[in-house]
């Protein structure tokens, strides 16, 4: 079955989203990398991170455009990232006195953390049952490594190239009856972009949970997948401070001044929860205090809406939004995104209104202009967004270099929704 089947398969619309009501009655330090991003053809970018002075600027081949951050003089490194035709290659010069240059890949390893304070359900059951009385997180880790030739895209417990303070961040978020592996082209673009990548897979809403309940409506759980993204970035920090023997490559990895949210779809949804909703989790805890002591910098909502019938807003300090969207998406209307973006009020915001592309292919690669454009975006925000670095090419003329694939707009308002598609609600293979 294809990854879109598992994504939409079990799920014919979006009324189950709405059951969130009934399932649950209770209620910067500057990173030391220098950056250029490179315009080329439509919907492609060239993205350049490297150590080689104090300070630097740099200028997009083509344009008057200069970046300046700060780096350490004792480290030479070059990360460059052409997005091309649907997929980014990455080259990394990473010199270290007299260390050879190394192209860059992607590593991956898989670490279990368990949260014994909160219960799974089977909703196989009606009402659902209490399965388990503690959350079990497996969670999919991805960051850069040398690249061999021959090699994989991605090989699995491969030696990290050391980065002194670690890595940003990025606590990515899945969708449902999927799992971390339905998006590997684009959180394998993002860990090449020089982040680690961090996706759980949520006990109730992974593909195998949702089989092994004989593919019943699991979206109830959703309203616990806020704790558990909260729980994953604390444990995630705690195992790269200190070696934990039952995930210790990851030790020395993560920078926990720079981390990043993301999500798509339910996952979209969860990542929007814990940002922005004003009300309480399945366990009575006010949503904007599960990730309380967390340094998050930078959200990111792919395809997502607000749950019916809570309350969304801001907090005074919240961190940058970047919200993506597909006006003809008929599985996660652009309404419903649009009212979220509309309910979050603060100036530092984007939305990037994808023209043509469906619900799912844009962040799986399948759907290759929009991929690219997805791609590019991001990292061009995430760069901003998490201090590594200061671009004079502005994020809106950046991501509109191909106005029939994608719009962006930063307003309060959002896209203008003129000539909105019928939308039909129906998940299938779109």
């Amino acid at each position: 079955m294809s990854t879109q089947e598992h994504e939409h398969g079990a799920r014919k619309n979006r009324g189950a989203w709405r059951r969130w009501r009934f399932a649950f009655a209770l209620n910067v330090a500057v990173i030391p990398w220098v950056t250029t991003i490179t315009p080329h053809s439509a919907g492609s970018a060239l993205l350049v991170l490297r150590h080689d002075s104090p300070t630097h600027a740099g200028t997009y081949a083509g344009g008057a455009t200069s970046v300046t951050t700060t780096s350490h003089p004792s480290t030479s490194t070059t990360l460059e990232t052409t997005i091309t035709a649907g997929h980014a290659s990455t080259t990394l010069a990473h010199v270290l006195s007299s260390s050879p240059t190394h192209r860059v890949a992607v590593g991956i390893t898989r670490c279990t953390f368990v949260d014994p304070t909160r219960p799974v359900y089977d909703y196989s059951r009606q009402p659902a049952v209490i399965r388990s009385t503690h959350r079990t997180l497996l969670t999919e880790i991805r960051y850069p490594i040398s690249a061999v030739s021959g090699s994989p895209t991605e090989t699995t417990g491969a030696t990290p190239l050391a980065r002194r303070g670690g890595y940003p961040v990025i606590v990515f978020a899945h969708g449902y009856d999927v799992s971390p592996d339905t998006y590997a082209a684009l959180l394998d673009d993002w860990a090449r972009a020089g982040f680690v990548v961090v996706a759980p897979f949520f006990p109730d809403e992974k593909h195998s949970a949702v089989t092994a309940q004989g593919g019943a409506d699991t979206e109830g759980d959703l309203a616990n997948e806020p704790g558990d993204v909260a729980f994953v970035t604390r444990q995630v920090l705690k195992d790269s401070t200190q070696v934990d023997p039952s995930c210790a490559l990851i030790h020395g990895l993560a920078d926990p001044a720079h981390i990043a949210l993301a999500g798509q779809s339910d996952g979209a949804n969860t990542v929007a929860t814990l940002a922005y909703n004003r009300g309480l989790d399945p366990q009575g805890v006010p949503f904007a205090r599960l990730d309380q002591g967390l340094d998050i910098q930078a959200i990111v909502i792919l395809s997502g809406q607000e749950a019916p019938d809570q309350a969304y807003a801001a907090a005074a300090d919240a961190p940058p939004l970047l919200m993506v969207q597909s006006l003809n998406d008929q599985c996660n209307s652009i309404r419903s995104a649009v009212t979220l973006y509309r309910d979050v009020h603060q100036s530092d915001k984007w939305f990037l209104e994808l023209q043509t592309a469906h619900h799912l292919p844009p962040y799986d690669g399948i759907d290759k202009p929009a991929f690219r454009i997805v791609v590019a975006t991001t990292v061009h925000f995430l760069v901003t967004s998490l201090g590594i670095a200061r671009l004079s090419t502005g994020l809106v003329a950046f991501a509109n270099q191909n106005p029939a694939i994608a719009l962006m707009f930063q307003n309060q308002q959002g896209p203008p929704l003129t000539n909105v598609p019928p939308f039909t609600g129906l998940c299938g293979l779109n």
